[in-house]
């Protein structure tokens, strides 16, 4: 009998690597330690007997860099960078992965891929082919792609009957913005921190980095700052009829809204309380609902675990990665806010009857019928973030517990029923103005019971009667002030990241905690982004000697392409050259500009009251 054919499988982590094995091998698998621990067992594999190794790596095996020679920042000019070569080294060489990956693949005559299922996760692939010696070209049908979105026996399973190729493409556009992020963000960190150190002492080291993404970024916090700080604050007025009927004391709302100028507005205080008699002239009521959410996509996600629970992106992706890794939710990188059709709701359902805190809401779907999600968005990645096994509070760290709880919750509203509700509206008239009041009555809360903070606020009126007249208690002239934008908060610069298209899913938070940790911003009380001087100083000049490198459609221009090479549309050493061609030439403008426009100049520092430390940079044109 000829010896069982031998088949590598590796994953992205250890952990997804245990869940793999323990799935495929029923639990009866031997595991050794090594560089990422190897679990070994028998399988039938594509019809036949196979002895099955499964290890991992950790993240990507490699890195892209510059070789020694263009290291030194004072031997090479900054502009020779961009058509410098680049060269992928190992990421962690202690980690010694690519050696542990050449030894596990020998004597093997099969290689099955279980990255993570989006571009990056492709890139990783072919990292892992490189290091194990599979060449795709000459054994296409030896070399072999899992898709999977979660790590239940179910999804592991379905992955192994539905083996595909990896795809170069989406590896391919992962290397285009590897070096066009690594020459561009390279050549102009070097120029600026040379420079600034040069001509105005030591910066406390500090590096004065520009990169493709994380500058837009700070643009938009910058942008918002300067909203702030030349606002010009108008008073305004407003009138304010009070009525008493029923036991209910009613603020009335001036259909003006608001005026400008108080001798106008005073003017017509005097004609309402002259009056002094409303007259009821309109009653609509109108049934309204509110629509139940679509999908969990990662950017929504972080935008909730910002403004709701009060993590940081980076920290959020973070606790959803764990979640992941320990089967708790579905796979938590997509762009996704529709669920394909045929994703078994009844199923995940079940998986949350018996929780203590919405087991009864999940009975009562599963009894009375869930609703049909609402049409979102398919990007053809991955299914939108669902909660995959039952968890407990404490099953979980605290912060792990609430995100997972919202990601439950979420997902339970998108199956639940919309939430129904009556609007009435009373309009009034008096000292011939128009005035009315809103009241609003839940006739079906919904998704809101699940996700109460969404509730709409009841708010009942009395009974009216069309030409009846009311006396007036009290007429407020109420005096207020127009009010200056606040800082941005991460949610909001979230979804102008996504707007734009700032970033990935998986980067966004890389860049917002990347212009944080280069103290270009500072998180301030309710995560509202404040910039530093040095981030204004930094995105001034950008805008005085060259908008574009701080505005986000250079990004969205390189996103595009990026994502030509991903469909298989463009050839990607061609889009290289084109973007890096188009930033040599910005560099070079830069270059030229900078002295007349940065300068030191403390004192206007002073007369604008910003505090720059010892760097003491402005811009000052």
């Amino acid at each position: 009998m000829a010896p069982p054919c031998k088949v590598l499988m590796v994953a992205e982590k250890p952990s997804i690597a245990l869940s793999i094995a323990s799935v495929l091998s029923h639990g009866q698998m031997s595991t050794r330690r090594g560089v990422t621990e190897v679990h070994e067992f028998d399988i039938m594999f594509l019809g036949f007997h196979a002895h099955c190794r499964v290890t991992s790596v950790i993240g990507h095996v490699f890195s892209v860099d510059f070789p020694a020679s263009y290291q030194d920042w004072t031997a090479t000019d900054p502009l020779n960078l961009f058509q410098a070569p680049i060269l992928k080294t190992e990421s962690n060489p202690k980690a010694h992965i690519q050696r542990h990956l050449s030894q596990e693949s020998r004597g093997c005559g099969y290689l099955v891929l279980w990255l993570d299922c989006d571009r990056e996760g492709e890139n990783i692939c072919f990292e892992v082919i490189e290091c194990t010696g599979f060449h795709v070209k000459e054994a296409k049908e030896r070399v072999y792609r899992a898709r999977f979105s979660s790590v239940t026996e179910k999804d592991i399973l379905k992955a192994m009957d539905n083996l595909v190729e990896p795809n170069k493409d989406e590896a391919l556009a992962v290397d285009a913005r590897q070096e066009i992020d690594l020459k561009v963000g390279v050549a102009f960190t070097r120029f600026q921190t040379s420079y600034f150190q040069g001509k105005y002492g030591n910066l406390d080291s500090r590096v004065i980095s520009y990169g493709p993404c994380q500058t837009p970024t700070l643009g938009f916090c910058v942008q918002r700052y300067l909203q702030i700080t030349t606002f010009k604050q108008e008073k305004f007025w407003t009138v304010h009829p009070y009525i008493i009927k029923n036991g209910y004391d009613l603020q009335l709302e001036w259909e003006r809204q608001m005026l400008f100028d108080l001798n106008v507005a005073t003017m017509f205080q005097k004609l309402v309380m002259e009056d002094g008699l409303l007259e009821v002239i309109d009653i609509s009521e109108k049934q309204e609902s509110k629509g139940r959410p679509c999908g969990l996509n990662t950017v929504n996600l972080l935008k909730v675990a910002s403004s709701a629970l009060g993590f940081g992106p980076q920290v959020a992706m973070q606790l959803a990665e764990r979640l992941y890794t320990q089967g708790f939710i579905s796979y938590p990188r997509t762009e996704s806010t529709a669920y394909p059709s045929s994703f078994d709701f009844k199923v995940t359902l079940n998986e949350q009857i018996s929780n203590p805190l919405w087991g009864d809401h999940v009975q009562r779907l599963l009894v009375e019928g869930y609703q049909k999600p609402r049409m979102g968005t398919d990007a053809g990645d991955h299914p939108p973030i669902t909660p995959m096994q039952s968890a407990t509070e404490d099953m979980l760290a605290k912060d792990a517990w609430r995100l997972y709880q919202y990601v439950c919750q979420h997902f339970i509203a998108s199956i639940s029923p919309d939430c129904k509700f009556v609007r009435k509206k009373v309009q009034f008239k008096v000292g011939g103005e128009c005035f009315h009041c809103v009241g609003q009555h839940v006739t079906l809360e919904g998704f809101t019971s699940i996700m109460p903070w969404l509730a709409v606020n009841e708010k009942r009126l009395p009974q009216f009667t069309i030409g009846e007249k009311i006396e007036v208690s009290n007429v407020e002239l109420y005096e207020g002030n127009t009010e200056p934008p606040d800082y941005l908060t991460e949610s909001e610069l979230i979804s102008l990241m996504e707007k734009n298209g700032i970033g990935t899913d998986a980067s966004i938070p890389v860049h917002i905690n990347n212009i944080c940790e280069r103290n270009y911003v500072q998180v301030q009380s309710g995560r509202k982004l404040v910039p530093t001087a040095l981030g204004i100083a930094l995105i001034r000049g950008y805008q005085y000697i060259d908008p574009d490198l701080c505005l986000p459609e250079i990004r969205s221009f390189i996103e595009h392409q990026i994502t030509l090479v991903a469909k298989g549309q463009a050839d990607h050493v061609r889009v290289v050259q084109h973007v890096l061609q188009q930033f040599k030439n910005k560099y070079s403008y830069f270059v030229k500009q900078v002295w007349h426009c940065w300068a030191l100049d403390l004192r206007y520092f002073d007369q604008l009251n910003i505090s720059c430390g010892p760097t003491g940079l402005l811009l000052s044109c």
